[in-house]
């Protein structure tokens, strides 16, 4: 079947626009996300993430990657939990109380000082996901941000916010997901911390014998 050449432009623009997105991509803020993700999974500090719509999706995706796919020997696994999960009790908030609080009212029994919440918003100003991003802040648990364009409210409440630069919803949850991807396989390819401490070990020790 032959493609017309408007559809044919739109694809090409589609993965030029996506890519653009991603080589604007803060290398720096995606590096601190990685340790600070790998530091939780060391100190046995629990992952949450939230979100709404596609959104969602992606917290959901990222929460089962987190607890699977950055699975590797000799590291422990990452406590991830995405709030979006258990549809009977969202809707149970939703309804009984405030859709606006449904992540913040499934957050606040679990969330510990030291925690980490990972809150994915498109727009950056997603009521819902702003409210437990507050929660998790007050409580002393790092809050780490994906959104896009300039970032919304979102961005300044946040202690890290990885913003993908484009204002086109589908392409920012695009990269929101690769970005997802990226972090759990270099969680799961970072070299063993255990192994790190192991040779810091060696080495205080040779210089205090004088070695």
């Amino acid at each position: 079947m032959k493609i017309s050449e408007g559809i044919s432009d739109s694809i090409a623009s589609y993965f030029d626009e996506v890519t653009s997105a991603l080589r604007a991509l803060p290398a720096a803020d995606l590096e601190r996300a990685i340790y600070r993700l790998d530091e939780a999974r060391w100190k046995g500090q629990a992952v949450f993430t939230c979100g709404n719509g596609g959104s969602a999706a992606t917290a959901i995706h990222f929460a089962c990657d987190l607890a699977k796919g950055a699975l590797a020997p000799r590291k422990p696994p990452i406590k991830a939990l995405s709030l979006c999960d258990n549809i009977s009790l969202v809707t149970a908030w939703a309804n009984d109380a405030c859709y606006d609080d449904i992540f913040a009212e499934r957050l606040f029994p679990w969330v510990k000082p030291g925690d980490v919440l990972v809150a994915v918003s498109g727009s950056g100003n997603s009521p819902n996901v702003l409210n437990a991003v507050k929660l998790a802040g007050a409580v002393g648990a790092t809050t780490i941000g994906l959104t896009g364009s300039a970032g919304g409210r979102l961005r300044g409440l946040v202690d890290l916010c990885i913003t993908v630069p484009c204002n086109c919803m589908e392409q920012i949850e695009d990269v929101h997901l690769l970005v997802c991807h990226l972090i759990t396989t270099c969680l799961r390819d970072l070299p063993a911390r255990e192994a790190a401490e192991s040779q810091l070990v060696a080495t205080i020790s040779a210089t205090a014998a004088g070695e």
